[in-house]
Parts: structure tokens; sequence; C-alpha cells
């Protein structure tokens, strides 16, 4: 029997996004961090909504999306697992979802009119403590 991996995902009630895309960022960070790699198996749909006390049919969506995205993929009969090979993008495809990627970031945070200075200093910080969890 293979053990499911647990993940470190956190659902905040505050949050803008709705909790189905909060699973998939946590799942995209676990992943990205390497705290997840490939070949690791999901939990259940059941048992992740469990875990979080959220409805099964909301962890469905997020592992549908993530499907789609190929980032995990389905082994009947076994489960869910993070996929053995990851989708690789072109350097059009990665400068697009960069700038997609950034302009949902200004749109998110815009109104709290902060200067840039402190914005890129916040997005630098963010940025290393990702690399120190990929390191740890």
């Amino acid at each position: 029997m293979i053990k499911s991996s647990v993940l470190k995902i956190e659902i905040v009630t505050g949050d803008s996004r709705p909790i189905f895309k909060q699973i998939i960022d946590g799942i995209r960070l676990e992943i990205g961090t390497g705290r997840l790699s490939a070949g690791s198996k999901l939990p259940s749909y059941r048992g992740l909504a469990m875990q979080l006390m959220i409805n099964p049919n909301t962890v469905a969506k997020a592992y549908n999306e993530l499907s789609t995205e190929c980032l995990i993929e389905s082994k009947p009969g076994l489960g869910l697992f993070v996929a053995t090979k990851q989708p690789q993008f072109n350097e059009a495809e990665q400068k697009e979802k960069l700038d997609k990627a950034i302009d949902n970031f200004i749109n998110e945070t815009i109104s709290l009119n902060y200067s840039d200075e402190i914005m890129i200093g916040e997005l630098k910080d963010s940025l290393k403590r990702l690399k120190k969890l990929k390191l740890a």
C-alpha cells in the first residue's frame, strides 16, 4: 500500500481567492518547493476534504484543474500522484505566465497604496523565503 503525502495547506476564510484556488496554489507551492516530489501520492478527495474540513467537491475541483495542468495524474486503482513528467513551457509561454502573474499581483495590491520600493522589497523577501523552503 502506498502512503499518501501529508499536504501542508492552509485555508484562509478571509482570502479573496476561492477555496479550490487556495488548494491549487498550496499544492503548486508544495511541488515548487520540492516538499512534494514527482510520484508522491496525494490524499484522496475525501481525505483532504476531511483534513481541511471542507466539501469533497471543492477538493475534486482543485484536483481536476491540477490534472488539466498536468501537475498531477491519476493511476487507476492507486489514486492521484504528482506527475512524474512536469509540464515544460517554452520561453514565450513562460513570459506569458509571468506577465499574467504580475498583472494579478498588481491588481490585488494596487489599492493598498504601498510605494514601489516596499512592494518590490516584500516580493524579494517572499522569494527568499521560498528559496529557503526549497533548500530545507
